[in-house]
């Protein structure tokens, strides 16, 4: 069976004094799931917003990840596919909490 599909994930970046907020949403057309995610700019360190903004975003689509892994490791179970022992033989074991 071949399926093709498409997921839309958009990313909203704030700055504001020296801390940037990154809001991952990934719409999969049936479901939408956000992650958060956010840098601070230490005061002694020279402010350069990329960075920023690199370290929020990569937070936030972190957060995303690990919600999607929660999912697929419930679907798994949920069809008698998960671990007997509770322990994730496979990706992220830290997402399966």
């Amino acid at each position: 069976m071949t399926r093709t599909l498409e997921w839309q994930v958009g990313l909203f970046l704030v700055e504001e004094g020296g801390t940037t907020r990154v809001r991952a949403v990934l719409d999969t057309g049936t479901t939408t799931y956000t992650g958060n995610g956010v840098a601070r700019c230490n005061p002694e360190d020279v402010d350069v917003p990329e960075i920023g903004d690199e370290l929020a975003a990569s937070r936030a689509m972190k957060d995303l990840a690990t919600q999607l892994m929660r999912v697929a490791n419930r679907d798994l179970e949920s069809v008698g596919a998960g671990p007997e022992d509770g322990l994730v033989p496979y990706g992220w074991p830290e997402a399966a909490t």
